[in-house]
């Protein structure tokens, strides 16, 4: 993480230079990536003023649309740099007129060498076909992509330059690690959830829940959650929220651990306020920063939680079964 910021940050003038005269930044990603975009979404819009959203990449690839991108900047995000569909809706987005940034983790890959602007992040080979290493150096180029668009770029540096020693107190800690396991692993069902800049890091928790360990696991944002599906929960099944130390959806992830704790779910909580901890069953240890940066590393305790997990189901969390390095959508 630390040479991640080391070699984005110096790249910020030119990432300004890329949105020059655009309106909007649009995403174009899959999975796990999805996810480090939908984080990037949420810091553009909440603390850079640029409104951001998500490209569905079956409308360049299969459907075709002709449409126009003059006005945006098109980041497209995979950890290979390789994943077909994603290079082909970098390609189309140009066509479209976009300008166009591409966030990847392998040097030389077509993602980066077609881009206008290449984001190399530096997590060193992903040896484990899940992505973990790769996700959270993701997250990082979107807090340098998001604070880059701002009216003040270095506001968050000092901070930042906080991050890498808050993942290594994390690894280290493992605060209530081994608790969490136990109240996941005799669950027959869980949801996952976390509201505004938190909900990717809910997401790509689910998405390792379930991938790795090969359980049921739904995720939800907050709203999602409150509308209808909570009306389904109840004893025997677990729900892991995911939280800030502070802003403003800190209060309402409260409300929703003790409302699923009425409804007989085991809550395990990641991160957030003492008060969060305590309205939980099992508090696991979040990073000791504000909610603007905190999906950089709130999403370590959540993989540490999911690899002990798998371990104790005796399965191997580095080869999750069905899973790839490269991601085909459309198989041969």
């Amino acid at each position: 993480m630390r040479d991640t910021l080391d070699a984005l940050i110096p790249l910020r003038d030119r990432i300004a230079e890329a949105y020059a005269g655009r309106e909007q930044v649009l995403f174009v990603a899959r999975g796990s990536s999805d996810n480090a975009a939908i984080y990037g979404r949420y810091l553009l819009e909440t603390h850079s003023g640029v409104l951001a959203g998500l490209v569905s990449p079956s409308v360049a690839t299969h459907y075709g649309a002709k449409l126009d991108l003059a006005h945006a900047l098109v980041v497209s995000v995979s950890q290979s740099g390789q994943t077909e569909e994603i290079v082909q809706t970098q390609q189309w987005a140009k066509e479209c007129g976009a300008a166009t940034i591409a966030v990847a983790n392998v040097p030389d890959s077509p993602l980066l060498a077609d881009a206008d602007l290449g984001l190399l992040t530096q997590a060193g080979p992903e040896l484990a076909v899940p992505a973990t290493k790769t996700y959270v150096s993701q997250t990082v180029a979107m807090a340098v992509l998001g604070t880059a668009l701002s009216g003040d770029p270095s506001a968050y540096d000092d901070e930042l330059a906080t991050v890498p020693g808050e993942i290594e107190r994390l690894l280290a800690e493992r605060s209530g690690v081994t608790e969490a396991v136990a109240a996941l692993k005799d669950s027959a069902y869980a949801v996952v959830s976390g509201r505004g800049l938190l909900m990717g890091t809910a997401l790509e928790t689910a998405l390792k829940l379930e991938e790795t360990c090969l359980r049921p696991v739904r995720g939800y944002s907050y709203a999602d959650l409150r509308h209808g599906p909570i009306s389904v929960v109840t004893g025997g099944m677990s729900a892991v929220l995911v939280s800030a130390a502070d802003g403003p959806m800190s209060t309402p992830m409260i409300e929703l651990a003790q409302d699923l704790d009425q409804r007989g779910a085991t809550t395990v909580g990641i991160g957030g306020t003492a008060q969060f901890a305590d309205a939980v069953d099992v508090a696991v240890g979040g990073p000791r920063l504000t909610e603007a940066l905190s999906p950089i590393a709130s999403i370590v305790p959540a993989q540490l939680v999911v690899e002990s997990l798998a371990l104790s189901l005796g399965l191997d969390p580095d080869n999750p079964r069905g899973l790839a390095k490269v991601t085909t959508t459309d198989p041969d």
